[in-house]
């Protein structure tokens, strides 16, 4: 009785669960720098990269206080909050076990090409999502200019392109996984929420028509 009462009074949501979890890859990853050593530029470039982002992440929220009002607001329980913990915690650090255990130098071109996914990833995602705070704030209903002209979810894309710049600086092809489990994860999401989207605004069909869903051309 006693356990069950804990569970109901238990109260979190969605956004904290997933502040919780960005805390502990942090965690992951200086464990990782601990036992492993920072012996390359491959894990000085991982440390910077994901680690800024999971700051990033965290201190976005402080810097944007209204994010929190309407971000990830559901309710999660226990069990949800440990799978969280595991799925955004653990398995999203999967490219930093690679990046700290791979032996092999970082190459020039691997470096170049995560920095530029990295960059670029990062300043489409945050360009996408001022747009669209300050957009809704003054009143907008369907946001579909400037950076949301050609791609409908420009900011899936940029995530994207930050997750693949892990695997790229990590060396290894398993690294993959986290980026291909993200881009699956946001079709899903995609898809249920322009079917949500064609019912609410009139005018998303013509959006639909002169736009790609995440990736520019092909989808």
């Amino acid at each position: 009785m006693e356990t069950s009462s804990n569970t109901q009074g238990f109260s979190l949501t969605q956004l904290t669960a997933i502040n919780i979890a960005k805390g502990l890859t942090l965690v992951i990853m200086l464990a990782l720098a601990i036992a492993y050593g920072v012996n390359d530029a491959r894990q000085v470039i991982y440390l910077c990269l994901h680690g800024g982002y999971c700051s990033w992440w965290l201190l976005e929220q402080y810097l944007f206080p209204t994010r929190t009002k309407i971000l990830f607001t559901e309710k999660v329980d226990i069990p949800t909050l440990i799978v969280v913990l595991l799925f955004v915690g653990v398995f999203y650090a999967l490219p930093a076990w690679f990046a700290f255990t791979n032996p092999t130098p970082l190459g020039y071109v691997s470096m170049a090409i995560a920095l530029l996914l990295y960059i670029f990833g990062s300043l489409i995602n945050t360009a996408a999502d001022v747009q669209k705070m300050t957009a809704k704030s003054m009143g907008a209903k369907l946001v579909n200019s400037e950076i949301w002209r050609s791609v409908r979810n420009v900011n899936y894309l940029g995530d994207l392109m930050r997750y693949s710049s892990f695997a790229v600086v990590s060396g290894s092809l398993w690294s993959g996984l986290l980026p291909l489990t993200v881009f699956a994860l946001y079709v899903q999401r995609i898809l249920d929420k322009e079917k949500s989207m064609s019912e609410k605004y009139d005018n998303f069909d013509e959006y639909q028509q002169q736009s790609s869903r995440l990736i520019p051309w092909l989808w």
